[in-house]
């Protein structure tokens, strides 16, 4: 089903994606974080970069995360001269 799949909504350093994690899990949006480098390290060897987490959530779950995805890149001006997420979002519309 469409609504069952994972869209990435962000992609940023560790601590920034898990204070937008924090923000969804807040509102009852459940998340998943992807970080290659991390994994890498666990593994004995190095995969991704540090400054590259993802973060996940149901495309169910994108209408309600819009807002919250908003207000974060707003509290937060040197997000906001990364690529336009937002733009991206309302594109999968």
């Amino acid at each position: 089903m469409k609504d069952d799949h994972l869209i990435r909504i962000y992609s940023g350093t560790e601590v920034m994606v898990l204070m937008l994690q924090e923000m969804l899990e807040e509102n009852d949006i459940g998340t998943m974080v992807r970080n290659d480098f991390q994994s890498g390290v666990a593994a004995g060897f190095v995969a991704g970069l540090p400054t590259s987490v993802d973060l996940y959530i149901l495309e169910a779950d994108l209408a309600g995360a819009e807002s919250i995805l908003a207000a974060f890149l707003e509290g937060n001006p040197e997000e906001q001269e990364k690529e336009n997420i937002l733009a991206k979002l309302q594109e999968k519309k």
